[in-house]
């Protein structure tokens, strides 16, 4: 019997001549038939295999080889099972070799030298050799893909994989048998996984159905970097496809001024989201971020959130502020909008083109949508588990900028683990810091591990004492209305509860209970 890493290494798998294809049984496992699966490497999970010859049968459960044994043995070039197959959800009490007398099929792959073993992280102790551990938290999936990106595949795509609490219609004889037989409440969580396997590896994963990678345009400066760095971080950590960000300053492409002085941009990125159909190729989906923002859920929804033949989406409203809606959250079809910056700024000059209407109405696009919720632009408001992504709108507040901003911990919280998992550089903080962009009591923050800014003793606040941020300045603009005792109290309390472990025990009961 081989590892499955040893027959990956083999086969070269890692050469990306052909990206695998991950089939599962949802909802979507019905547009099967609008691929060309001949492209791909096939990789089926459970009872999949039961419509469809693959490459390589996946399962964790022993329960599905003995549903389904011919499947297995017709469909299957190899299959895939744990050292320690699960039985009834739980690591069973055989190792895959102790089954060979137990389960015919078993025997009869490993005769034909068909049959593959990994170690599974739910077993602790019985182990097959020095292969390595594989993580699985939620569902069977989560290990067939982090066992395709661990061996370097670099190129991944699924079909049947889904959120939700649904078969497609060809396993519905399983709906009562296999679905959600883990006690978990959806298949949503499995997402949660994938973000991480995607930072571990760097894998190229996504839908087969989705338009991959999403592409991330961010408008920004030099000296705002840190935190586009950070929000790249908190897009990522919560990604379940593929993500790359890309900076509009750096994008090679100037930017004329307008003649009038009344119709130039208000700050310095203001017209950088003109640039991106053009940078995109006036092709396929993009994204537009401010670089004050921080993520907190998957950015796939957003993705996803433009309906056919909308130029773009944006959100409905600025929720309960009672701001005027700013196109600072979008998704454009680049197919649709054929910008050009050079054109813009000439009809601003020429009185055609209206700077207001330009900036708060984007009247240069046709067929906008207004449908994303606004938890995807939440300004200076954040709810746990409702929020998905969070806009320091304030400029003299922002957490890189001023200590005292009472959701500055949520900012800080990622740029620290950022840090640990050495996604941003230690010394880039550190030359931020030093170039006058960002305060110097954020060093202090991460050399010291305090999350929460209002907790910062006086000595640490000392250090802003001269710092003037890049635009604006802390003693004319003032900060003072976001301080007061309540938002100091909520701070002491947090980090107590932090310190308690109360909040890990919460989180892991909470996932429990999904």
């Amino acid at each position: 019997m081989r590892s499955f890493q040893d027959w990956a290494a083999s086969e070269n798998i890692q050469d990306g001549q052909r990206p695998w294809l991950v089939l599962g049984k949802g909802p979507s496992f019905a547009k099967r038939d609008r691929f060309d699966l001949n492209a791909y490497s096939l990789l089926s999970l459970n009872h999949a295999v039961r419509e469809q010859p693959v490459d390589l049968a996946h399962a964790v459960d022993l329960d599905v080889i003995r549903d389904c044994p011919e499947a297995f043995d017709e469909n299957a070039r190899l299959v895939v099972l744990p050292w320690v197959p699960h039985v009834k959800n739980r690591p069973g009490k055989k190792t895959l070799d102790q089954l060979l007398d137990d389960v015919p099929l078993l025997r009869k792959l490993d005769n034909e030298n068909r049959l593959l073993c990994y170690n599974l992280g739910t077993e602790k102790k019985r182990r097959y050799k020095d292969a390595p551990v594989v993580r699985v938290r939620y569902f069977s999936v989560e290990a067939a893909i982090r066992l395709l990106a661990l061996s370097g595949v670099p190129v991944i795509r699924t079909l049947g994989i889904d959120g939700g609490a649904a078969y497609d219609a060809r396993f519905s004889d399983l709906s009562d048998k296999t679905l959600l037989s883990n006690q978990r409440s959806s298949f949503d969580m499995q997402f949660k996984e994938f973000a991480g396997i995607i930072m571990d590896t760097d894998t190229d994963l996504a839908a087969l159905d989705t338009e991959s990678p999403v592409r991330v345009y961010v408008a920004t400066t030099e000296d705002q970097m840190l935190s586009v760095k950070v929000l790249e971080y908190s897009i990522k950590k919560h990604a379940s496809m593929s993500v790359v960000v890309y900076p509009l300053h750096e994008s090679g492409i100037d930017i004329p001024v307008p003649k009038d002085p009344a119709k130039r941009p208000r700050t310095p990125f203001s017209f950088q989201r003109l640039l991106i159909p053009a940078l995109a190729g006036y092709q396929g989906k993009a994204i537009y971020l401010d670089s004050d923002m921080q993520v907190f859920k998957d950015i796939k929804m957003l993705w996803n959130a433009l309906p056919e033949g909308a130029s773009m989406n944006t959100v409905i409203s600025a929720g309960c502020s009672g701001r005027t809606p700013q196109f600072s959250v979008m998704v454009m079809d680049c197919g649709i909008l054929h910008w050009d910056i050079n054109d813009i700024v000439q009809s601003l000059d020429s009185g055609e083109l209206d700077y207001d209407k330009l900036m708060h109405q984007m009247s240069i696009a046709d067929n906008i949508e207004r449908s994303v919720e606004p938890v995807w632009n939440s300004l200076e408001y954040y709810k746990q588990g409702e929020t998905a992504l969070l806009h320091y709108t304030d400029m003299p507040t922002q957490p890189w900028i001023y200590s005292a901003n009472p959701l500055g911990y949520l900012w800080v919280s990622d740029l620290i683990e950022a840090i640990d998992n050495g996604f941003i550089d230690y010394d880039y903080v550190r030359d931020h810091v030093e170039r006058g962009f960002v305060r110097p009591s954020l060093l202090y923050q991460i050399d010291n591990g305090i999350i929460d800014g209002l907790l910062l003793p006086r000595a640490a606040k000392k250090l802003d004492g001269d710092f003037k941020a890049p635009y604006v300045k802390l003693a004319r603009t003032g900060a003072s209305p976001w301080v007061d005792k309540k938002a100091w109290a909520k701070a002491v309390v947090r980090s107590l509860y932090q310190r308690s472990g109360m909040s890990s025990m919460v989180y892991r009961l909470a996932n429990r209970r999904r």
